[in-house]
């Protein structure tokens, strides 16, 4: 008897927290994917054998019809909540998926989206439902999923949620801590984006998800507290801006102010299902919230989840094109050291820099570095590291993001700090006589005069820094013998 063939699926975001977690239940699904990157680099040692990954931009038309030919359903799981004109941006990128979907015959698009009702949504939950209303523009059918808080190892509420708890004793509690919400367990968001693909009929359909408790950001802070044997004190206030609360975010746990702006703009508005269509349509029983915060406390205590919120492109910001910009001779400062080690061993204190490692030398530089750049609406230093053993292409490292990685031999490191240029940090281990030889690289492309002064000016703290980092690291490398 044939096998039928497996579903053809476009995946979009699958560097993100969902998308990544989706390709991997898609894969294990034998479903045909393709996935659609800004940085494929990023995303090959995260596939499976069988999965396709192309080049994109769903800012650019050029690269979507290719990756749309041939298939059946596309997942939007994209949106740009860290740039500026995000509204604007995100209506660029629905317009040109929808017209693509169109044209290659795609017979479905999936697209989750945010919860929320009224006139007074906040503009990223207006651009969320206004990015569905674009998607089923062209005629494509698109199965649209609103939800509210996800709830999960890795997400942005929950990480934010483990973070106020777990470093505050005491918490002040703004209006928007006691806003209703019905929170959805990530698994049970992964079963409705995998079951959207079997749904019968061809028409659109708009779905509320969520689970069976409405419950405020406050209750969420206290079942985690309750759960981890913690006694925290929440103090209400009657109000603290959006500013101000995001500010206070930055500084307390891992999102920097951009985002945190943004969420709680988010967060003000309530909400909780007007609509349980959803019931009716799926075979799917959410779980409640504390079944939902236990389940991503046991992968928290793995100290890796599989996915997070800061493994997407778009968690450092909108990339910055600098094409328009006319750059000087990249400006170098590199360094070598020799240790009498094997290159495997010179390589493993690289391999666990940043995180909970730190970076070996003037770590309160490198904490009041991130302050700073928080201040300015950067990503700062909070985002640490996926696991603090392991590293691949794609990983956030507090400030800086790994673009190339060889193991026991090169790791290139590119900067997510606000910047006037581009910069890079990169260490190469290479085998020489009796021993290893290790070099570290600082890069930076300035952009203008402001880019000139900026290196020059930090350029002794580069001296101070970056030399006794590299001593420290080959410190590390010898002890291990």
């Amino acid at each position: 008897m044939n096998q039928p063939e497996p579903k053809r699926i476009l995946l979009t975001g699958a560097s993100g927290y969902v998308g990544g977690r989706l390709l991997v239940e898609l894969q294990r699904c034998g479903m045909a994917v393709r996935c659609l990157a800004r940085r494929p680099e990023f995303l090959l040692p995260k596939i499976a054998p069988g999965t396709e990954v192309m080049a994109g931009d769903l800012l650019n038309r050029d690269g979507l019809a290719l990756a749309m030919r041939g298939m059946e359903t596309a997942y939007y799981l994209v949106h740009s909540l860290a740039a500026n004109d995000f509204e604007e941006t995100d209506r660029l990128a629905a317009r040109n998926f929808a017209e693509a979907a169109r044209d290659a015959g795609v017979q479905r698009i999936i697209y989750l989206g945010g919860l929320g009702a009224g006139s007074q949504l906040s503009s990223h939950l207006r651009s969320r439902q206004e990015v569905g209303n674009i998607l089923r523009s062209t005629g494509v059918p698109v199965i649209e999923f609103r939800a509210s808080i996800i709830i999960g190892s890795g997400s942005l509420s929950f990480e934010m949620i483990r973070a106020l708890v777990e470093r505050l004793p005491m918490m002040i509690a703004p209006k928007w801590v006691a806003v209703p919400a019905q929170p959805l367990a990530i698994n049970d968001l992964l079963q409705y984006l995998i079951a959207a693909c079997d749904l019968s009929g061809r028409a659109s359909h708009i779905f509320e998800i969520g689970g069976p408790d409405r419950v405020s950001y406050g209750d969420l802070m206290s079942e985690y507290a309750r759960q981890r044997g913690l006694r925290r004190l929440l103090i209400r206030v009657p109000l603290l801006t959006p500013r101000l609360s995001s500010l206070w975010l930055g500084f307390v746990t891992p999102l920097y102010a951009r985002i945190g702006r943004k969420l709680i703009d988010s967060i003000r508005n309530p909400t909780v299902l007007c609509d349980d269509s959803s019931l009716k349509a799926f075979a799917i029983r959410p779980m409640g919230v504390r079944d939902a915060i236990a389940s991503a406390l046991r992968n928290e205590d793995k100290e890796l989840a599989a996915t997070r919120w800061t493994d997407a492109l778009s968690s450092g910001g909108a990339t910055r094109q600098w094409g328009g910009t006319r750059f000087g001779n990249r400006l170098i400062d590199s360094r070598r050291v020799y240790v009498n080690v094997p290159p495997a061993l010179a390589f493993e204190p690289v391999r666990r820099i940043g995180g909970s490692t730190g970076w070996y030398y003037a770590n309160w530089l490198w904490r009041l570095r991130g302050w700073l750049d928080l201040l300015v609406g950067g990503v700062g230093m909070r985002r640490s590291r996926r696991d603090p053993e392991k590293l691949q292409t794609g990983d956030v490292v507090d400030c800086w993001r790994v673009e190339a990685l060889e193991p026991d031999r090169r790791l290139r490191l590119v900067a997510e700090m606000k910047l006037p240029g581009r910069a890079w940090l990169e260490f190469e281990v290479v085998a020489c006589e009796n021993g290893s030889e290790i070099r570290q690289t600082a890069s930076f492309d300035p952009a203008g005069f402001f880019g000139l002064a900026y290196w020059y000016a930090v350029y002794p703290l580069h001296e101070l820094v970056f030399g006794g980092m590299l001593r420290q690291i080959a410190r590390a490398a010898t002890v291990q013998k």
